[in-house]
């Protein structure tokens, strides 16, 4: 093994008004995700349990055979109780629309979002298309139907 990840180009492009915002970026060497920004006129306040559309002022092109994550960082759900409401979320190959991160605010006080702040990360994923088979009978396993708690909590 060895040799570092593999690399995959995806085209990006900033939104008007969004020409000198920063690009996303690893913030280490061995990073899993790109950090990405807010791209807001002005601040937002989320509130406890309030949801919020938060604008990237971003628009990618993923190839064919990968997706791009969105999902919370870390840093903000510890301090703040702020994480994201369809995590992780999909940029599928053939979407052009602005990303867009769903925030929610778990915490028990108001936060506000700023303009180029660190909001949630993007992983690239290799993608596997299903080739669903019908039967009738599924093969057995040792866990069958055990659902949440089955191996004890």
């Amino acid at each position: 093994m060895g040799g570092g990840p593999r690399r995959v180009r995806i085209k990006i492009k900033r939104l008007k008004g969004n020409e000198n915002g920063p690009l996303p970026k690893y913030m280490t060497e061995h990073a899993a995700g790109l950090d990405i920004h807010a791209f807001l006129d002005e601040d937002v306040l989320i509130a406890p349990g309030q949801r919020r559309l938060i604008s990237t002022g971003l628009v990618v092109a993923v190839p064919d055979g990968f997706e791009i994550q969105v999902r919370p960082r870390s840093g903000l759900a510890m301090r703040d109780g702020v994480t994201l409401v369809n995590t992780p979320g999909t940029i599928d190959a053939d979407y052009r629309g602005e990303i867009g991160v769903l925030m929610i605010n778990h915490g028990e006080k108001p936060i506000s979002i700023r303009n180029g702040q660190r909001i949630a990360q993007l992983v690239v994923s290799r993608v596997y298309k299903a080739e669903l088979e019908e039967v009738d009978e599924l093969p057995a396993s040792r866990r069958q139907e055990g659902g949440f708690g089955h191996t004890g909590l």
